[in-house]
Parts: structure tokens; sequence; C-alpha cells
């Protein structure tokens, strides 16, 4: 079950560090009708503004996953799994019907014009990249990441020593830095029964 935490861990790794690539990457090309036909450049941050705190959330629980408990686990598969829905729903609008609100904050940036039948009167057409499909996309390993996580995570077993309580005085023998540490801690080492 090693390599089921690892695939878990890994996967909400990528798939956020794939978010916050994927916000700064242009998402759409709005184009103005105002005789020019400028183009403007939108990242995904401006169409999808919760993608690139939601990615870094993800990037943590990923993280997160590799040292928890069992209880968290289950918990963080599910915060996985409610992120992967919020990021894919987003997206897919994006990727799919390229709606001018997921423009209007670039175009007012750029032109001064506020308001949304302003900016649709503005706007003569939107097209999508291919960042709102891969962004997409990794919000569906992430799902199928977050439900993983969930149907696995009893078998995952413990954390490992470094997470672990430390052993009791009666379990080992004790040394001289044993003795220094209980010290530190006001404890007296010779009250102790050898």
């Amino acid at each position: 079950m090693r390599r089921a935490r690892l695939l878990g861990v890994l996967a909400a790794v990528a798939v956020g560090a794939i978010g916050v690539i994927s916000s700064t990457q242009t998402w759409l090309i709005a184009v103005l009708d105002d005789g020019a036909q400028h183009e403007l450049a939108v990242a995904g941050a401006a169409a999808v503004p919760v993608l690139a705190p939601l990615s870094l959330a993800v990037l943590a629980l990923g993280a997160a996953l590799s040292i928890v408990g069992l209880v968290l686990r289950y918990v963080f598969g599910g915060l996985t799994v409610v992120i992967a829905g919020i990021l894919g729903y987003l997206s897919a609008q994006v990727a799919f019907t390229a709606p001018v609100s997921a423009v209007a904050s670039t175009v007012t940036a750029a032109t001064g014009i506020t308001g949304a039948d302003a900016v649709a009167a503005l706007v003569s057409s939107v097209a999508p990249t291919p960042w709102p499909a891969l962004t997409l996309a990794a919000c569906a390993v992430l799902l199928a990441s977050g439900l993983w996580v969930r149907a696995t995570a009893r078998g995952w077993g413990s954390s490992g020593r470094k997470y672990a309580p430390a052993t009791t005085a009666a379990a080992r023998p004790v040394d001289a830095v044993d003795s220094w540490d209980e010290l530190s801690h006001g404890e007296d080492p010779t009250a102790r029964p050898r």
C-alpha cells in the first residue's frame, strides 16, 4: 500500500503545480470591436480567479497527505474531490462556452469600460486556448486522486518513525544522551529504576 500513498500524493502535487502554472498562462483571447480589432490575452487567474488559490491548496493537501493519520486522509481526500469539482466546473465553462464574463476584468483594465453590458458590447469574440482544456483534464485526474485516497486510506499504514510518538524508556536501553534529555525536561534520571 506504500504505492497507493505515493500515487495519491504525487497526483495531488502534480495537479496543484499544473493549476498554479495554468493560472499564469493565457486562457482566452478577446477581440475588441473597437475598429482596430485589438486582441487581449486573458490569463487563467483572470478568467477563473480561484484557480491559483485552490491550486496552492491542492499542493498543500498533497504534501500533507504524506504525513497525516487515517482520519485526516479521509478529510483531505474529500477536500481534494470538492476542489476538483469546483475547478473542473469553472474550467469547463471557460473551455466550452468562453463567456464574456471571464474576460470582463481584463477588458476593464485595458479600456476602463465597466459594466457587463458595456463590456459585452465591446467584445466581438472570445476564443479559448488549450489551457482551460488541459486544466479540466488535470481536474479529472485530481478527482480520481481524491477518490483513490479515500478508497485506499485505511491500508496506508503509519507515517513512519519520524512522526510516531517517542518510544518509552522501558522499550529501549537508556544511554547518556537520554539522561541529559531527561534533565532538560526537568526529570531526574537517577530516580528511574535501572
